[in-house]
């Protein structure tokens, strides 16, 4: 899936407003791809009329919730289609998609929950392009399994989680990957923490598992520090400069020495 260490966009050239672009939009994830990613992650919500959106928050800026709203109302706030964003994403650019489940998921049909509406463009998509589907909801990972066989799927724990029951529990619901907040690992200059695995334990231990490993948001310094630990991928908010950091370090490890 991956030629280590990959570059995947962060909601598309990053979180927020980057280079006046904003995050989950046609434009940012065509930027990205432009500025050497090879993969972009992208943020899945439904609508009110069952229209896949591509969104991180729950609300709008105006407190309005997305899965009350029609799809028309959420796209007259600047909201983008998940069919607009696939359309600004190169065929060579991998799909990292990430599920945000609603709380209506829990008792509305299962035919109208967010992951049964996402399922037929993943079986789409995964015969187009590299694409592996993420979430904080661990029964995602389930109905992936069910109503998308074949689509590789990814764990993510909650920011900070141990890195221990990140790999057990990808592990042990039978993921592909996972995915882990690069303040799990610790960033570069914080101070050691007692009981805290290495970057590089956890990244051989989750491969023996047969787990790729991909971290969010490191820094262009603690990308590629992580890289150096063996890290498949990371999702970054800064690609440009991810992409420089890393190219530059491999540059140095392939000299010689002297």
């Amino acid at each position: 899936m991956f030629v280590p260490t990959e570059v995947i966009g962060h909601r598309g050239l990053g979180r927020g407003t980057v280079d006046g672009l904003l995050e989950n939009t046609p434009e940012s994830f065509a930027a990205a791809a432009a500025a050497g990613a090879s993969w972009v992650e992208v943020d899945v919500r439904r609508s009110a009329d069952d229209v896949l959106l591509a969104y991180h928050n729950a609300a709008l800026p105006d407190g309005r919730l997305v899965v009350d709203l029609p799809a028309a109302e959420c796209r007259a706030a600047g909201v983008a289609t998940l069919d607009e964003v696939l359309d600004a994403v190169p065929a060579h650019v991998g799909l990292d998609v990430d599920v945000k489940t609603v709380l209506e998921d829990a008792v509305d049909a299962p035919a109208r929950r967010t992951v049964a509406l996402l399922a037929p463009y993943l079986r789409r998509q995964a015969r187009l392009r590299r694409l592996f589907v993420c979430s904080f909801d661990p029964s995602v990972v389930l109905a992936v399994r069910e109503q998308a066989p074949g689509v590789a799927t990814a764990w993510m724990p909650f920011v900070r989680n141990p890195v221990d029951q990140a790999v057990a529990g990808a592990a042990g619901l039978g993921c592909e990957l996972v995915a882990i907040d690069a303040r799990s690992f610790g960033l570069a200059g914080e101070p050691e923490r007692p009981g805290r695995r290495s970057a590089e334990e956890t990244v051989e231990a989750a491969h023996r598992a047969g787990l790729r490993v991909v971290s969010w948001c490191p820094g262009p310094a603690d990308s590629v520090r992580l890289a150096a630990a063996g890290m498949d991928a990371v999702v970054v908010d800064d690609v440009p400069g991810t992409v420089r950091a890393l190219a530059a370090a491999a540059s140095a490890s392939a000299r010689p020495a002297g």
